[in-house]
């Protein structure tokens, strides 16, 4: 049929997948949920059919008030949020709930390629680099005064997509030699860990000597970092002490495995490991696993949902949903990189280094590679406000795609 054409059918189908075998596992730890989540996928199926609807410069053109609102419903949760599992992100409206940092991703994303696309935009001007992180940052300070340390990461996401379009890697590379002192620092003596950055910091010298233009800036500047980075290491595990005991534990989960926190932090951890673990190739079979059924994992059927997958379809089954989402959010990449205008490109990058941290994270967490931080799995998790969310998000995309396929431009 000629309407079909533009229509991107791989990505609607690995769509189709992921939220149908979502359903079918949500089903299986809780049928209530099961019957609920298969509602918020009918309703987020109907969001599809009016976004498709609509024009694309609708979303352009009112990206400013998506924006706007998404930060303002962060703000009402402080005086109108209800506090669930110690965390004031809901709104509850009777028996329902609503989780706005959900769709104020949304508005970001669009914020920001509606800025990005404008034709002043350069990100070597201090300018255009300063207003595009203060887009990202200012609903993400609001999420971490909340707060709701999880969503925070994912608005990192962002900087992905302004790295496509022109941001230093320089960036990236400080933030990530910034995490491993942190981290490193908590394994080993922070002296020990000062010796080795001051070693490595003579032979980054000795080896870019040609490089480097010696004057009272350069001196400042490279000083400055040697510091910080020496200051950090000594300061990284009072900051641990500092921190609450759930989220302390939490890191140290990672350094002392689950057993030594087996009654706290590293429960949740234990029993999903043992769920992945007894689910060998092909799994115990729906709705069969001993762990899942017995409700032994808190929060099975939200963020760590994976663990059912694990127990009841085994390494084929996880292996098969992991293939999916990697095609899903790959594919996504690629036809961001296709797509005729600035908009697109920008909106669909954001989209799909949104999904790519979320799914990282998530498995990483209920695998024991990354710390718990309440991540959900997109479009698995039960939870009406992540899947209408991220399917609105998928659907908006799969707009603009469409009409840039078909636009005679």
């Amino acid at each position: 049929m000629k309407w079909l054409e533009g229509l991107d059918k791989i990505g609607i189908l690995c769509y189709l997948f992921i939220c149908g075998f979502a359903v079918a596992n949500v089903y299986s730890v809780d049928e209530k949920l099961g019957n609920k989540q298969a509602l918020y996928l009918g309703i987020s199926l109907f969001l599809g059919l009016i976004i498709f609807a609509m024009r694309t410069k609708f979303f352009e053109n009112l990206a400013g008030v998506f924006y706007i609102g998404g930060v303002l419903l962060l703000i009402g949760l402080f005086p109108f949020g209800t506090e669930i599992l110690g965390q004031r992100n809901w709104y509850k409206f009777g028996s329902m709930t609503m989780q706005p940092v959900e769709f104020a991703k949304i508005g970001t994303a669009l914020m920001l390629a509606n800025y990005v696309s404008g034709g002043d935009f350069n990100l070597k001007n201090n300018k255009s680099l300063v207003t595009s992180i203060a887009i990202i940052g200012i609903p993400a300070f609001v999420v971490l005064m909340i707060p709701d340390v999880g969503s925070v990461l994912v608005f990192s996401a962002f900087v992905i997509a302004l790295f496509r379009e022109g941001l230093s890697g320089y960036v990236f590379g400080v933030v990530g030699v910034i995490g491993a002192v942190f981290l490193i620092s908590l394994a080993v003596d922070p002296l020990y860990v000062v010796i080795a950055i001051i070693i490595l910091a003579a032979i980054l010298i000795v080896v870019n000597l040609y490089r480097i233009t010696w004057d009272i800036i350069s001196i400042g500047k490279y000083s400055g970092i040697l510091i910080f980075l020496c200051g950090l290491s000594f300061a990284s595990p009072l900051i641990l002490e500092k921190m609450p005991d759930h989220q302390r534990e939490r890191i140290l989960v990672l350094y002392k495995g689950e057993k030594a926190f087996r009654d706290t932090s590293g429960y949740n951890l234990l029993y999903s490991k043992t769920a992945i673990g007894s689910g060998g190739f092909f799994g115990k079979g729906y709705k069969e696993g001993s762990v899942t059924q017995g409700k032994f994992v808190p929060e099975q059927e939200t963020d760590y949902i994976f663990c059912t997958v694990g127990e009841e379809w085994g390494f084929f089954g996880s292996s098969l949903l992991i293939l999916i989402y990697s095609l899903f959010i790959g594919r996504i990449y690629y036809l961001a990189e296709k797509q005729k205008t600035v908009f697109n490109r920008v909106f669909g990058y954001c989209f799909a280094s949104i999904l790519l941290l979320h799914f990282s994270i998530n498995l990483g967490m209920v695998m024991g590679l990354f710390p718990t931080v309440g991540i959900p799995l997109p479009f698995f998790s039960y939870g009406g406000s992540s899947l209408v969310a991220f399917s609105i998000m998928t659907f908006v995309f799969f707009k603009l795609n469409y009409s840039d396929q078909n636009s005679l431009v």
